[in-house]
């Protein structure tokens, strides 16, 4: 079964960075834009970055820009979101997902998610 696998995840003080990956087995997603969700408690799910098949085209939402910064690596079929100068309302399950690169990002036609991973900041 293809999912996209997250780690990196965990506690970290207000300030402070995590590097998330995302693996994936069983199938290459180097074809594939691939983008970073979050959903906290209480909240839908949201947008947080993407990135094109060539990496070389990147999107990010407001509340992040200028602090994470989304990369890949299609020999290791991975996607990174390195997360600089955490705040408390980044606290969230943050997933990853795929989506077959035709050309045009859609954040709601993901095919593959993974399960998530859990990010906390501490105040």
């Amino acid at each position: 079964q293809v999912q996209p696998v997250e780690s990196g995840g965990g506690l970290v003080q207000a300030g402070g960075s995590l590097r998330l990956s995302c693996a994936a087995s069983g199938r290459s997603f180097s074809s594939y834009f691939r983008g970073w969700f979050r959903k906290a408690p209480g909240k839908e799910r949201e947008f947080v970055a993407a990135i094109n098949w060539k990496g070389v085209w990147t999107k990010y939402a407001g509340a992040v820009e200028g602090r994470f910064t989304i990369s890949r690596d299609n020999a290791l079929n991975t996607v990174y979101l390195q997360m600089d100068s955490l705040k408390p309302e980044d606290t969230a399950v943050y997933y990853c997902c795929a989506l077959y690169d035709y050309g045009i990002w859609n954040a709601n036609e993901c095919d593959y998610w993974g399960q998530g991973t859990q990010v906390t900041v501490s105040s």
